[in-house]
C-alpha cells in the first residue's frame, strides 16, 4: 500500500476490511500471496491500515485471522492485551506518525492470563503483569454464576471487560490517541476472538 491509498481510507472502511477479512479466515479461503515480493516491495517503507493489540497467545495468528499480507497492519502483543506506556507509544508510532486508521483490542476465548488474574497467580513478573488485568475482574463483580477460571462463561466476561478496560486505559492516558479518535482520524475498537471457530466478535 502507498502513503496516497492509506491516505485516501477512513476508519470505517479499514473496519469493513478487517471484518471481510475475517470471514475468509473462517472459510478457510485466505488471499494468496506473493510474499517474497511482498517483503521487497515494503523495503521504501510501510502504511499500514490498522494496528492490532493483541494476546501473547500463539493459537491467535493475527495477520490470518483479518486474512492481512506483510505491511498491512501492526501487531503489537502482551498476555492479556492491556496498555502500558510502551504499548501507548508504539500505537501513537502506528497511528500519529505511520497512518494507520484504527486500533483493534483483540482479546479472546480461554485467555491464560485472564485466568491466571482470576486465580491470582505469584510466579516472577508474571504476578505484576496480571495486576493490570485486575480491574476488569472488579468491574464483573456482579457476575452471576461461579467466579472462576474454571467456569468458561465467567472467564469470557472478564475477558471481554479487560478489552473494554484497555480502550479506556487508552483513551485515558494518551491525549494523541483520544485526540485523533475525536477528530474522526481513527477508530478504537475492541474484539473477542473465538478460539473454536476462528470469528471475531467486534464489541
Amino acid at each position: 500500500m502507498s502513503a496516497a491509498e492509506q491516505n485516501a481510507l477512513t476508519p470505517d472502511l479499514v473496519i469493513t476490511t478487517l471484518k471481510d477479512g475475517n470471514k475468509r479466515f473462517i472459510n478457510n479461503d485466505l488471499t494468496l500471496r506473493d510474499h517474497s515480493s511482498m517483503v521487497r516491495n515494503a523495503i521504501e517503507g510501510q502504511f499500514p491500515k490498522a494496528v492490532v493489540l493483541s494476546c501473547l497467545d500463539s493459537r491467535i495468528p493475527v495477520e490470518d485471522v483479518f486474512d492481512r499480507g506483510i505491511g498491512d497492519i501492526f501487531v503489537a502483543r502482551v498476555a492479556g492485551n492491556f496498555s502500558n506506556t510502551d504499548i501507548l507509544g508504539s500505537l501513537e508510532f502506528g497511528c500519529k506518525v505511520s497512518g494507520a486508521k484504527v486500533i483493534l483490542v483483540l482479546g479472546h476465548e480461554s485467555c491464560g492470563a485472564v485466568k491466571g488474574a482470576i486465580d491470582n497467580v505469584q510466579l516472577g513478573n508474571i504476578t505484576p503483569m496480571l495486576a493490570n488485568i485486575k480491574p476488569a475482574i472488579a468491574r464483573v463483580k456482579d457476575f452471576k454464576g461461579e467466579k472462576s477460571s474454571k467456569d468458561a462463561a465467567y472467564v469470557e466476561a472478564v475477558a471481554k471487560e479487560n478489552v473494554l478496560h484497555t480502550i479506556e486505559t487508552i483513551k485515558a492516558k494518551s491525549s494523541i490517541l483520544k485526540e485523533m479518535q475525536d477528530k474522526g482520524e481513527i477508530r478504537i475498537i475492541g474484539g473477542y476472538y473465538d478460539l473454536h471457530t476462528g470469528q471475531v466478535e467486534f464489541l
